[in-house]
């Protein structure tokens, strides 16, 4: 197994834990914000579990399978994650296209909300382009 498929089922545990902050107790307040910042619906749990069953496979499969989940995977969450900080709503959860914008804002809230998204990408994408662990 290589490093980029080891590091695909990383991913998977890091997006089934995503999955799961709703339905941990105590990590949701009484507005329903995963740790008092950001809200996860629905949406957002079918998006991190079917990108954590991707991962997993991906991994399972072969180095190549996981590179092009990095690639591609890295490149849509890192999207998201910026137009998240332009218009406080995702595009791969469809919120962009069912909320207004909110605008382009750098708060406290905003970048914790966005961030995991862009780290996950941008190392995804590099690991992907970089294609680390590359059998020769």
């Amino acid at each position: 197994m290589t490093s980029m498929q080891k590091l695909c089922l990383v991913y998977f545990v890091v997006l089934m834990i995503a999955a799961s902050l709703n339905y941990i107790p105590g990590l949701t307040n009484e507005d329903g914000l995963a740790f008092g910042i950001f809200a996860l619906d629905i949406y957002d749990d079918a998006l991190h579990v079917a990108s954590a069953l991707w991962a997993l496979i991906a991994g399972l499969l072969s180095h190549r399978a996981a590179r092009t989940f990095m690639i591609l995977f890295g490149i849509a969450y890192l999207g998201d994650g910026v137009f998240g900080f332009f218009t406080g709503y995702g595009y791969l959860d469809l919120g962009i296209f069912t909320n207004a914008s909110a605008g382009l804002d750098f708060s406290l809230g905003r970048v914790l909300a966005n961030v995991p998204h862009l780290a996950l990408g941008a190392l995804a994408v590099w690991a992907g382009f970089t294609n680390i662990g590359r059998r020769v």
